[in-house]
């Protein structure tokens, strides 16, 4: 199976559907850290404009070690 190949999925221990649901969470979860964390800091005076890329950068550096 291509899932086990590509991405370590065994079937015998894990289902697709919680897979899924668990991938969307986590993306969803991202982009809401996205939007609200360049507002949240912005209130302190720093620049909005710079804390987007920011906390992108920020959080794929975290994430890196994850993978």
């Amino acid at each position: 199976m291509i899932l086990e190949k590509l991405l370590g999925f065994n079937p015998q221990t894990m289902r697709q559907r919680t897979e899924i649901i668990a991938g969307a969470t986590t993306f969803l979860t991202m982009c809401y850290i996205l939007a609200v964390n360049p507002t949240v800091l912005g209130a302190t005076g720093l620049d909005k404009g710079a804390l987007f890329p920011a906390t992108a950068i920020a959080s794929a550096i975290a994430t890196l070690p994850l993978a």
